[in-house]
């Protein structure tokens, strides 16, 4: 069967299914005839991100923290659960890290643990990171056989291995079929930009605000773009073949983009003539370069990252113009707040 027909008629559970990788993935889900039920307690999510009116839609305003929440959603009984909910991201962890530790490791176990007693999940995708897993000084690319990080330089990078480890210990213990999707920046339409958001919708909503972007660094970073419709196609990838249980995935492009390339692009893209300039790298940012192998994904999975970074960059800048009074409303930032390298 052809992984895409296994999903017609499957009842899926999308944890943070209103955030920019998981309002794209409900979208493919319903366009493979899936029955979708999400659950999202819009602390990063939007409604708007979601197709009204789709008849094999279940939206659940909820948190994955909160036992009535969670029992309403696996009343419906699903097959497959995507794990995309998360306290988002480096910077808000280190802000908040109670919250990052209630909504990244309690939530996780939580979820963990109604799969268990529930028993009838067929297989249980978690979004993990591989910006936040792999040593900073670890060779590049980046391999899945890699050790983690065993210093980690925010509380997200820590909660996101912990909820690694609890899903080996739920696939060890009580045979949940759990697999780990580690992210490397996913972008594309969908993501709304804002404080704590990521270096690429920050970049254009400040270009079509015609400021100036803000680099934290030399913008000789770089970092392994990739685009949401990839991360979207490797996930359903982990949801099917039974080889991907119990193991780890780096979900990347594998090729690098640096930052001044990209600030410079987006400038052109929106035609901001404010420039880029320059701030201090943040203290925790330890890892000047990001780069993945995806060959293991490549390999067990068939994935196949498109490499049209330029091309799907643009594409990100028509969906930001299309949907530019939503994200206008949607966009949050502090007194004094820019974007920066996420």
């Amino acid at each position: 069967m052809d992984y895409l027909n296994y999903y017609k008629n499957k009842k899926v559970l999308v944890t943070g299914g209103a955030g920019a990788v998981g309002s794209n993935l409900v979208r493919k889900l319903l366009e493979l005839d899936a029955f979708v039920i999400v659950i999202d307690n819009l602390s990063s999510g939007y409604t708007w991100l979601l197709p009204e009116d789709a008849p094999n839609l279940l939206f659940v305003k909820g948190d994955i923290t909160n036992d009535v929440d969670l029992k309403r959603v696996f009343n419906e009984e699903p097959q497959i659960i995507f794990h995309l909910a998360a306290f988002f991201a480096n910077q808000n962890s280190v802000d908040y890290p109670e919250k990052d530790l209630m909504t990244n490791g309690f939530g996780t176990l939580k979820l963990l643990e109604y799969a268990r007693i529930y028993g009838k999940i067929e297989r249980f995708v978690y979004a993990s990171s591989g910006c936040s897993i792999y040593p900073s000084d670890a060779p590049m690319p980046f391999k899945e056989e890699l050790p983690p990080s065993m210093w980690m330089s925010t509380p997200y990078q820590i909660t996101k291995m912990l909820g690694e480890l609890y899903g080996n210990y739920y696939l060890k213990m009580y045979s949940i079929p759990f697999t780990k999707a580690r992210f490397f920046n996913s972008f594309g339409p969908g993501e709304v930009p804002g404080q704590y958001r990521n270096v690429i919708p920050n970049f254009i909503y400040w270009a079509m605000n015609k400021k100036p972007l803000p680099i934290t660094g030399t913008g000789e970073e770089t970092r392994d773009f990739t685009y949401v419709g990839d991360i979207v196609d490797g996930l359903l990838r982990m949801g099917y073949y039974k080889e991907a249980v119990g193991e780890a995935f780096n979900l990347a492009a594998g090729r690098e983009i640096k930052i001044k390339y990209l600030a410079e692009k987006v400038n052109e893209l929106t035609g901001n003539d404010a420039g880029i300039i320059f701030k201090p790298r943040r203290k925790w940012d330890t890892k000047p370069r990001l780069l993945a192998s995806n060959e293991k994904a490549k390999k067990i999975l068939g994935f196949n990252p498109d490499q049209d970074f330029e091309g799907r960059l643009r594409e990100t800048v028509n969906w930001f113009k299309k949907n530019w009074d939503n994200i206008k409303r949607a966009a949050q930032f502090g007194p004094g707040v820019s974007s920066a390298v996420r």
